[in-house]
């Protein structure tokens, strides 16, 4: 199978690099974000994420158009504090089912795209996380060609897409890096995330003047409180070991951001950033034994996972595993890379969270 750069270079053959996907403009979306008089779509409204930035959206006062696969699943949106204006309409989109796509899209001209899948406990790579993000991809940008009136779009990648394999162990990463070399059979998620943000800059790319405005947000592993007990799964599994799991931990870098500025770049970026940029959305990076570690600090009345098993017993652990395989594990042992937000911070308005903020908040919001 092609990686994600050939597939790109099909698409664009005359594009000699993948960095000239960017173009800069100047941002001309200079209206607050508040106030319903326009409509922001956000799909994936029911995951981590998601669900994260329809909060935010909504204390502010925004119209939001809230996708979910089941509409049963986004109950918990409707309690939420809501703004002067604020108004919440939910409704049913698979990102497979190119109707439902169409009518989520149909009247927005503001597209938070955060809907796709995680890893995680994967059973079928094809089914599970390469479908959802690439053929999803393809039919949002089907929908919004077919309506026509998108003026901004953020679209949720992940530094999945950034991370380079050929830079080896213990590598700063920046926005002008891409994930290199993936396929279904080889890093399907990276191959996923890649291919879907091609598929969304090609598209951009490809309409005429003036050009839907368009920023990728890349967060590195999402932590922060839980807004619903699904979210406890993904990404948060890791702390999810502290507060269920056996007391001692694998020689696993955690590299982090927390789940409130994640949102918070994603609600910001609809009038803040640079058009075309890349953000890398990153705060921390910590062993498994630091953060049981910090815990221990934070609160000593528990006793909580500190010891590093060895290694051969690490893998013993791994066969028997519901989701950690020995294939994850000799991929991540002792490994740990890092990432340049560059000037995140500053182009999105951002502070992030500190290291203990976002692990405590973690803990006590899977506990309650």
């Amino acid at each position: 199978m092609q990686n994600a750069l050939s597939l790109a270079r099909m698409v664009k053959p005359n594009r000699p690099t993948f960095i000239k996907l960017f173009i800069y403009r100047p941002n001309e979306f200079n209206r607050e974000v508040t106030g319903s008089s326009m409509t922001v779509l956000v799909t994936g409204a029911t995951g981590f994420i998601g669900s994260w930035v329809v909060k935010l959206l909504l204390e502010k006062g925004v119209h939001v158009r809230a996708t979910a696969r089941t509409l049963d699943k986004a109950e918990f949106l409707k309690k939420m504090d809501k703004g002067s204006g604020a108004i919440l309409d939910i409704v049913k989109m698979d990102l497979l089912d190119l109707n439902e796509v169409e009518d989520a899209v149909r009247g927005c001209e503001q597209i938070i795209h955060c809907a796709a899948a995680l890893p995680v406990g994967s059973k079928n790579d094809q089914t599970d996380i390469l479908d959802p993000s690439i053929q999803g991809c393809k039919n949002l940008v089907i929908a919004m060609d077919k309506f026509g009136r998108v003026k901004n779009l953020i679209h949720t990648s992940s530094v999945a897409a950034i991370r380079d394999p050929r830079k080896g162990n213990g590598a700063m990463h920046n926005r002008e890096d891409w994930c290199t070399g993936a396929s279904l059979e080889k890093n399907p998620y990276g191959f996923a995330k890649t291919e879907a943000e091609i598929i969304i800059r090609n598209w951009v790319e490809s309409k005429s003047e003036p050009k839907p405005r368009l920023i990728t947000i890349h967060p590195s592993i999402v932590f922060g409180p839980i807004l619903h007990p699904s979210h406890s799964e993904g990404s948060m599994a890791y702390i999810k070991h502290f507060v269920k799991g056996p007391k001692f931990v694998i020689k696993s870098s955690l590299e982090f951001v927390d789940v409130r500025d994640v949102a918070l770049a994603h609600v910001n970026a609809l009038e803040l950033g640079d058009d075309g940029q890349r953000y890398i959305l990153h705060a921390h990076r910590m062993w498994m034994h630091e953060v049981g570690e910090l815990l221990q600090k934070a609160r000593p009345e528990k006793k909580w996972a500190r010891r590093v098993i060895p290694k051969p017993i690490a893998f013993v652990f791994a066969i028997f595993h519901p989701k950690l395989t020995v294939e994850q594990l000799r991929k991540t042992w002792g490994k740990w890379t890092d990432f340049d937000c560059q000037d995140m911070e500053e182009r999105l308005q951002i502070k992030l969270y500190t290291k203990e903020e976002t692990i405590l908040k973690s803990i006590e919001s899977l506990e309650t």
